[in-house]
């Protein structure tokens, strides 16, 4: 893959290979979203999500703001979570609208996440945690406002994002390969899968846009920007370090297609912008495709994080992450498995040691295993119903 992300000048976000189905969660039926992921410079990360066994692939970039030293020429991690879940809430009240009498004239979700960290990356004791969301859901509509309420329900329900979320992945299984070689793991559930691909091997060549004249506008940085001036992250948390991520969004349309604002809520954070798919056309990543690469993401920073502050001799980062999810009236998502690939001069136990630790700080793998119920306010044409004010 590329050694950044703007080597070649192409778009943040573009499809790499077209699948058979676009959408295959639409009929049903049980899906594994396949994130094959690297390291590039610093903190800029890739991504090739495959959507299922029938869908398309997508590449995504990944990149941290200043806080981090990062380069901030891509969404943040969390970022990419928070726009993946709400595009799925949308996708799932889209698809249920008709059944409850709903016409859908506007829709505005604003989403809002809550993790902080304790501990210590000098020391390896970092700790990620994640605490419920706040979802708005403001709805305009003739249908009545029981109809809407009991709609938001249904489509949280419906969602497997969002139950993720809501039901805890306690048995997410890891997979570690030094230097070429699978090797046990400490600490976290170990994976009963075969062996996986190493993306070094998969990808010998940058992946490019399948379209030449792929639109950039999938993701990009919008050039807002919240007041004041970043400040660097501790690398040591003295009580703990809070990080609140939001995201506005509304559909683009009535074909599917979804746009989200996100950013982290900090002084001089930026703004990007994340467009999804969620009807059958394929224009976009898919709303499960964001979160998923969001969660990789997100543990390959914590990787990347200890690897500096402990001065490890550890390189060549990347990982193929399995994502299954069911969909249905009562969706659900199923434990993440996680195959991790390290080159280094390092012992074994140092390589060892840092999938451990790097789990355990992850914000999102602590989401996921978290039973966080949302906190959930539903706004019809202008008027609160829940809770009820």
């Amino acid at each position: 893959m590329a050694d950044t992300i703007d080597r070649h000048g192409d778009p943040l976000a573009f499809e790499f290979r077209r699948g058979t189905d676009p959408s295959p969660l639409s009929a049903g039926g049980r899906a594994v979203f396949t994130v094959e992921a690297r390291h590039l410079a610093h903190h800029q990360k890739e991504a090739i999500v495959t959507e299922g066994a029938t869908g398309s692939a997508w590449r995504l970039a990944s990149d941290e703001g200043p806080q981090l030293t990062g380069t901030d020429l891509a969404p943040f991690p969390l970022g990419y979570f928070n726009a993946g879940m709400q595009a799925d809430l949308s996708r799932s009240m889209r698809e249920l609208a008709p059944r409850h009498g709903v016409t859908l004239d506007g829709l505005r979700v604003r989403l809002v996440h809550h993790y902080w960290l304790t501990g210590s990356f000098v020391h390896g004791t970092g700790e990620g945690h994640a605490e419920p969301p706040d979802l708005e859901v403001e709805v305009d509509s003739g249908a009545t406002a029981d109809a809407v309420d009991a709609l938001v329900s249904a489509a949280i329900e419906a969602s497997p994002a969002f139950a993720l979320l809501r039901a805890p992945l306690t048995d997410n299984t890891f997979a570690l390969y030094i230097n070429g070689i699978r090797r046990p793991v400490e600490g976290v559930a170990s994976s009963s899968a075969r062996d996986a691909s190493d993306p070094y091997r998969t990808y010998t060549a940058a992946p490019r846009p399948l379209d030449a004249d792929a639109r950039r506008d999938l993701v990009e940085k919008t050039g807002r920007e919240e007041d004041g001036t970043h400040t660097l992250a501790p690398a040591t948390v003295q009580g703990k370090l809070v990080r609140d991520v939001f995201g506005d969004g509304t559909p683009l349309g009535g074909d599917g297609l979804y746009d989200v604002d996100t950013w982290l809520g900090i002084p001089g954070a930026s703004h990007f912008r994340l467009v999804s798919d969620g009807g059958t056309t394929g224009a976009a990543p898919s709303g499960l495709a964001l979160l998923s690469a969001g969660v990789a993401f997100c543990y390959m920073t914590q990787l990347l994080r200890y690897i500096e502050s402990m001065k490890m001799q550890i390189s060549g980062v990347r990982l193929v992450q399995h994502n299954p999810f069911v969909a249905g009236a009562h969706a659900t998502a199923e434990p993440i498995d996680t195959h991790l690939f390290l080159n280094g001069e390092a012992p074994e136990e140092t390589h060892v040691r840092l999938l451990t630790v790097a789990a355990r700080t992850c914000y999102l793998h602590a989401c996921a295993k978290t039973p966080l119920e949302p906190l959930v306010r539903v706004i019809h044409n202008g008027h609160r119903l829940r809770p009820a004010g």
